[in-house]
C-alpha cells in the first residue's frame, strides 16, 4: 500500500488523509445521535475518495462508484426505511457501476481465479438465502442487492490484489449489515459490534478499492 500513497504528489496524499480522518470521526460518532455532523464526516470518508479519483485523472466509472457510495454513506447516516431504502438504492446502483469497472478492466476468469470464484458464489448464494428469507417485504430489492455484490465479487476476482482484497472486504461489511438488519435480534449482546465492524470493513474495503485501481 506505501507504494499506492507514492503514486500522488502532495494533494493527492492529502486527501487521503482527510478522508482518513472523516472515517475516524464517524467512528467517533458512530455512538452519538443522528447529527449534521455525523453525516458529513460519514459522506466526506468516501466522498474524498472520488474527489481523489478525479484529481488524478482516475477511471471515470471508479468516481461514480464511489460518488454512489457516499451519497449511500449520507442515507445510511439515519434511521428508517425511507433512509434504509435509499442507501440501498445507491449501493445497488454503485455496485452494478463497480462490476462493469472491473469486468471491463481484468482479464477475465483464468485458472487461478476460479477458487475465488467458487467461493463468492457460495457465500453470496448462502447470504442471499438468509436475507432473502428474513427480508419480508424488502425481499425483491434485497434479492437485486445481493445478485449485484456478487457480480461486483466476482468481477474483482479478475483483477486480483487489492483490489480484490477491498472487494473481500466490502462483501463481509455488507454481510455483517444484513444480518444486523435482518438476522440479529434486537437483544442481541452483538449489536454493539456490529456497526463499527461494518464501518471498519466498509472504508477499508474502498480504500482498498480505490488504491487498487489508481495505482
Amino acid at each position: 500500500m506505501t507504494g499506492s500513497f507514492a503514486n500522488f504528489d502532495m494533494a493527492g496524499n492529502g486527501i487521503v488523509v482527510l478522508s482518513a480522518l472523516a472515517f475516524a470521526a464517524y467512528l467517533f460518532l458512530l455512538t452519538q445521535p443522528v447529527s449534521l455532523v455525523r453525516t458529513v464526516a460519514k459522506t466526506l470518508a468516501v466522498g474524498l475518495l472520488c474527489v481523489l479519483t478525479l484529481m488524478v485523472g482516475g477511471p471515470k466509472l471508479l468516481a461514480l462508484a464511489l460518488a454512489l457510495s457516499a451519497l449511500g454513506d449520507a442515507f445510511l447516516a439515519h434511521e428508517g426505511d425511507v433512509a434504509f431504502l435509499g442507501g440501498l438504492g445507491s449501493f445497488l446502483a454503485a455496485h452494478i457501476v463497480y462490476a462493469m469497472l472491473f469486468i471491463s478492466s481484468g482479464p477475465g476468469l483464468t485458472a487461478a481465479g476460479v477458487p475465488g470464484f467458487l467461493a463468492i458464489a457460495v457465500f453470496a448464494l448462502g447470504m442471499g438465502y438468509l436475507m432473502v428469507r428474513n427480508a419480508g417485504p424488502l425481499a425483491g430489492p434485497v434479492a437485486a442487492y445481493v445478485l449485484a455484490i456478487a457480480i461486483m465479487g466476482l468481477g474483482g476476482v479478475t483483477l486480483g490484489g487489492l483490489v480484490l482484497a477491498g472487494v473481500a472486504l466490502f462483501m463481509a461489511s455488507d454481510a455483517i449489515l444484513g444480518s444486523e438488519k435482518f438476522l440479529m435480534a434486537q437483544t442481541s449482546p452483538y449489536r454493539h459490534l456490529t456497526s463499527p465492524a461494518v464501518w471498519v470493513l466498509y472504508y477499508a474495503g474502498q480504500l482498498l478499492i480505490t488504491l487498487g485501481l489508481l495505482a
